[in-house]
């Protein structure tokens, strides 16, 4: 059966979702929802931010494939948020595209108590960056286009690394 999959998915891709996530190798999209060859348009960055050429490609999903949803999909224990907070709140330096990467994260940051047990500030962290990308996402220009069509659905989600669960923000 896996070669007539193949051989259509050969001709033509027709994914339901399209998910932005991290680049960690503990989170594969395609394994975390438990989806076959075809049915993800998956997009990885560390910290699941976004730069030009991801919002390229969120662009081409979204215009050429047509996917009715667009998954933001964070993880507990981020290395990206976590050296984000380290940036923030502890002055931390890091290399220069490694901080390009961080510049990213740190406005998600804004709200966050730096009090917190590091624990719960990460986790904290974790789905602010999360609710901040789904956030500049719907304010781009194709984001608010495509939400004035109704066809399309975007949320935010947060991998659990020790359960496996997905838990979908509101």
């Amino acid at each position: 059966m896996q070669k007539e999959v193949l051989a259509e998915l050969a001709k033509d891709q027709q994914p339901y979702a399209t998910v932005l996530g991290c680049s960690d190798s503990r989170v594969p999209p395609e394994l975390v929802f438990d989806a076959g060859f075809g049915e993800l348009f998956v997009i990885r960055v560390a910290g699941n931010v976004l730069g030009a050429s991801i919002t390229g490609t969120l662009q081409y999903a979204g215009t050429h494939l047509h996917t009715p949803l667009f998954v933001v999909l964070g993880h507990e224990g981020c290395g990206a948020v976590k050296a984000a907070l380290a940036s923030k709140f502890d002055g931390a330096r890091h290399q220069t595209r490694i901080a390009v990467l961080l510049e990213s994260i740190v406005p998600a940051l804004d709200a966050l108590d730096p009090t917190l047990p590091r624990e719960a500030l990460l986790d904290a962290a974790v789905e602010a960056n999360v609710r901040w990308t789904v956030q500049q996402v719907r304010e781009s220009p194709e984001g608010k286009a495509r939400a004035a069509q109704g066809d399309v659905k975007l949320v935010g989600a947060v991998y659990d690394l020790h359960s496996g669960h997905v838990r979908f923000l509101e």
